[in-house]
């Protein structure tokens, strides 16, 4: 009797653990719907003052296991450019290369499909954005908001699609 009971004992702890290992990567992999290629779906998308890119494809990887590494190929007036930052969800501001606009990004993580961030020349913030997933996971939206280098409002609604 007591080693059936033995065997019964072990065996739940193990189903338990299981259970909660596979939540627990549920879990992990919901506060990254945002990994992976994204292209950016030129007519469902909007830039003011202008111009829109000719393409622009981004890829967003885990970085240092809580953080995003992102890398994006924009094309505008027939030049490709590559543009990119790994950064923490922790509101401090990370290098970004590749865009005159501004030199750091900080992220902050609101839920498993919002994310802010905040764009910075020499300290001067001077581009606010929010990013938000689809529910399914397909379509990544940004909205961004500040003020160029020409001293243009910029407003900003970019949608990507997933790849």
């Amino acid at each position: 009797m007591q080693l059936h009971t033995r065997q019964t004992v072990r065996f739940s702890v193990v189903a338990l653990g299981l259970v909660l290992l596979v939540a627990g990567t549920g879990l992990a992999q919901s506060s990254n719907s945002d990994m992976g290629t994204w292209k950016l779906n030129l007519a469902k998308s909007k830039y003011e003052p202008g111009p829109l890119p000719a393409s622009d494809t981004r890829v967003y990887e885990v970085w240092e296991k809580d953080g995003v590494k992102a890398t994006m190929t924009v094309v505008v007036d027939g030049k490709s450019t590559t543009r990119g930052y790994a950064a923490h969800y922790d509101g401090k501001q990370y290098p970004y290369t590749g865009n005159p606009e501004y030199d750091t990004v900080a992220l902050k993580r609101i839920d498993a499909h919002t994310v802010q961030g905040t764009n910075s020349k020499g300290g001067k913030v001077v581009l606010t954005t929010q990013t938000v997933i689809s529910a399914d996971g397909k379509t990544r939206t940004q909205t961004a908001t500040g003020v160029n280098l020409k001293g243009q409002k910029v407003h900003n609604v970019q949608v990507y699609d997933k790849q």
